[in-house]
């Protein structure tokens, strides 16, 4: 049977609906010729009738582990269920998979006594995360501080403001957290190499676990990338190759790859286990504060994951009787102008995002076409949140608030996030007396080049008579 141009214009719109934001560059071109012959074999209800499709060529047959809890994968769409394996796509409707728990076994047998005598590591929470216990490659992930920010909070006109500081990571960003898991699940299915496409801080991630776990790495890189991230990643001894194009022109070529080549590419295949590494943000800061919830939370956004993860490991911490009273938290997003796809939907009151061409200083959030977007802002609406851009120039200001207040350097992604958390007060988003957590994901090491020259404020010969020159000329 033939397949319509108009077929094809709903189909390509059930394909967007569905968060396929890494579908090979291959599938994707089938269309203009009428062509879907890479998938023949199980017909789909998103797809036109008498349309045929399989899984992409040199999918693994690998199968992982059990992990105590997980009873499996399933689809965020239809709710199909799947064993446990490196997959990412529904076979049924394209949605996107994750990882299904057994709740009512985990409430039976995970108590706060068990967590609170584990490492002060991510790995506290083994019984929460989707990986054999046996294969983590633990770096000492997590747990990060959670401290207050009180000139912060005075300058903002709040009355408690925490800083969830992950940038105390063994490589610097929350992206250990993911890519720890990640490792893990990769090790279960027997892959020994693993592989990323990258704005940065993944790559870093990614290349030191593979290091530390014997594996072999192939981080693959937007040609433009911070120098710092770089040498973060490089230095680790793995391939690291730069592409022209931005991050969504990686990103698909790595799901393309991921149907080739016999590589873990932990946020493609091994997507779901990955994703649920950020779950553990969620479980620190709620420890942290005493077994309980703050009102408000400010996240990153760059695929959007982080931000639905959030949310998820929030409510699993109820779910599970961790913590008596149900989520109230009210979790924003923030993103840069030049990189707004969430935040222009949700003001524009659309459900889907519209891709765009990333042009943003923030470059670990330059994401055009994020693959969770969709899932981002059925959340925030469903929690009363905000999601909101700020401008290019108020992320560098927000970074150097945040060094200038608390003595935190911060990469230009917390620049956003801190930048975002004085507009929603100002706005009223956020109301004084809220109990917040800004979510603070790296270093500004990382991204030195954003802030142009940032070299000494005075010079001058090595005299006492040239110093008291300089502070006469410009007192302190």
């Amino acid at each position: 049977m033939a397949v319509g141009a108009h077929d094809l214009v709903d189909y390509r719109q059930a394909l967007r609906r569905h968060a396929i934001a890494t579908l090979p560059q291959s599938f994707e071109d089938s269309f203009g010729s009428a062509r879907l012959d890479l998938w023949p074999a199980l017909e789909s209800p998103l797809m036109p009738q008498g349309t045929k499709r399989v899984c992409y060529p040199g999918r693994s047959e690998r199968k992982g582990g059990l992990v105590k809890y997980v009873s499996g994968l399933r689809c965020r769409e239809c709710g199909r269920d799947y064993p446990v394996a490196p997959e990412h796509v529904c076979e049924h409707c394209f949605g996107p998979l994750e990882v299904a728990y057994d709740y009512e076994a985990m409430r039976a047998g995970i108590t706060r006594e068990e967590i609170e005598r584990g490492p002060r590591t991510m790995w506290r929470y083994a019984s929460l995360l989707p990986a054999p216990e046996d294969r983590v490659v633990d770096l000492a992930v997590g747990f990060t501080p959670l401290r207050l920010a009180p000139r912060l909070a005075a300058e903002l006109g709040l009355s408690k403001l925490w800083l969830k500081l992950d940038g105390a990571n063994p490589t610097h960003s929350f992206k250990d957290r993911v890519v720890s898991v990640a490792a893990a699940a990769a090790r279960s299915f027997g892959y020994d190499v693993l592989a990323c496409a990258s704005t940065g801080n993944l790559a870093n991630a990614m290349a030191a676990h593979a290091a530390a776990s014997g594996m072999r790495s192939v981080a693959f890189i937007p040609s433009d990338l911070e120098s710092g991230k770089v040498a973060a990643t490089s230095i680790y001894g793995g391939r690291v190759v730069a592409l022209d194009g931005g991050y969504d022109d990686v990103n698909r070529l790595c799901a393309e790859l991921s149907g080739s080549k016999q590589w873990a590419f932990v946020n493609v295949n091994v997507r779901p286990y990955y994703a649920e590494g950020s779950k553990s943000l969620a479980f620190e800061v709620a420890e942290q504060l005493g077994w309980r919830y703050p009102d408000a939370v400010v996240v990153p956004m760059a695929s959007g994951s982080l931000f639905t993860k959030m949310a998820k490991g929030l409510r699993e911490l109820h779910r599970v009787g961790l913590v008596e009273a149900e989520p109230r938290t009210i979790i924003h997003g923030a993103q840069a102008e030049g990189c707004s796809p969430i935040a222009a939907a949700f003001l524009a009151g659309f459900e889907e995002v519209r891709a765009v061409k990333p042009n943003t200083i923030a470059k670990s959030l330059a994401i055009g076409n994020p693959a969770d977007g969709y899932y981002a802002l059925k959340e925030a609406r469903a929690t009363g949140g905000k999601i909101a851009a700020v401008s290019e120039a108020s992320v560098a200001d927000g970074v150097r608030l945040l060094a200038r207040t608390e003595g935190v350097f911060t990469e230009t992604a917390g620049g956003v996030t801190i930048a975002t958390l004085e507009h929603l007060v100002r706005a009223g988003s956020i109301s004084p007396n809220d109990e917040t957590v800004a979510l603070i994901t790296g270093i500004g090491l990382k991204t030195i080049e954003a802030f142009g020259d940032a070299g000494p404020t005075d010079s001058g010969p090595p005299s006492l008579d040239a110093v008291e020159r300089i502070f006469e000329e410009a007192p302190l």
